[in-house]
């Protein structure tokens, strides 16, 4: 599968580009990038095209992997989709839910293979007791943390992200978090969000099961007390599991996430982290931003 990567920040540096170069079923086909002197930068060590021109990239590829903000990513992510071409995107989809929708449908209306790479849920541990976890029935409820030094930490590099300035750790890294509660727990039926520290954000979600969860994100946790800040908590009749600690880095999920962006775009099933459900995360995080605002729960 021929795969051009559109993006050129610290993401793509550190986990795309290098993933897709040593993935043995993918061969990297070209970056395009919105500055053209960093997507030459980027290119130069893999030996890979640049394009400055999309649909010029779109041509040559039958596959885009997206490493863009994401309020650059759905529109980019329709227009590939209706060239024909399967997307592997980043979290979240969009920012705004109807351009989300719209890059389900179009991936749907145009027969493309799309994953949404939601980080744990392509790491080997994770995946494995979510699958477990996702097969026993009685669950009471559960705690999330996702607690990061984005903003408090010297040498982070996704500190100047200007999204990540403006929509905080709910856009950030509440995806991911819904991303481990929703196979478990079911649809969010109501959420209520209340806003601590920096742009803490404290959620408590209503499950279609019956079940509740609460949620704790935040960037602007002090660096001392991030330290194992990811973690998810179940109690039921099954009793209490925790999820295993990350033992994996990024690059190695995301060749699982190629993994199954061939898969199913070879004739595969849909995977579960396809566009549509990454529309259904932004629907859940716009809802939750309507909460902070109004200070009042929001049924979905």
């Amino acid at each position: 599968m021929r795969i051009g990567l559109l993006g050129t920040g610290p993401w793509a540096r550190r986990v795309h580009a290098p993933a897709l170069a040593a993935h043995p079923d993918v061969e990297f086909a070209g970056v395009w990038g919105r500055r053209p002197a960093a997507a030459a930068e980027l290119a130069g060590p893999y030996g890979v095209p640049v394009h400055q021109d999309l649909d010029a990239l779109l041509d040559q590829v039958d596959a885009v992997a997206v490493a863009l903000p994401p309020s650059v990513q759905g529109e980019l992510a329709i227009r590939a989709a209706e060239a024909g071409k399967h997307l592997l995107l980043d979290k979240p989809v969009a920012l705004d839910p109807a351009v989300a929708r719209r890059v389900a449908e179009a991936a749907q209306a145009n027969a493309v293979a799309s994953v949404v790479f939601f980080t744990l849920r392509f790491n080997a541990d994770q995946a494995d007791w979510l699958t477990e976890q996702a097969a026993r029935d009685g669950w009471f409820t559960a705690r999330c943390e996702w607690l990061g030094a984005v903003f408090t930490s010297p040498d982070s590099p996704y500190a100047a992200s200007p999204w990540r300035q403006e929509k905080g750790a709910l856009w950030d890294v509440g995806p991911h978090a819904l991303s481990l509660l929703l196979p478990v727990l079911g649809e969010v039926r109501r959420v209520t969000a209340a806003a601590g520290p920096g742009d803490t954000v404290h959620l408590v979600l209503r499950h279609a099961s019956g079940a509740s969860s609460t949620l704790t994100l935040s960037l602007t946790t002090p660096p001392e007390a991030a330290v194992d800040g990811v973690g998810l908590e179940l109690r039921g009749a099954a009793g209490l599991t925790r999820m295993p600690a990350r033992n994996e880095g990024p690059a190695e999920a995301y060749a699982r996430a190629l993994d199954a962006l061939h898969t199913t775009a070879a004739g595969g099933p849909a995977h579960p982290c396809d566009a549509a459900f990454g529309a259904r995360v932004v629907e859940i995080l716009a809802a939750a931003e309507r909460s902070l605002a109004t200070g009042t729960g929001l049924d979905l």
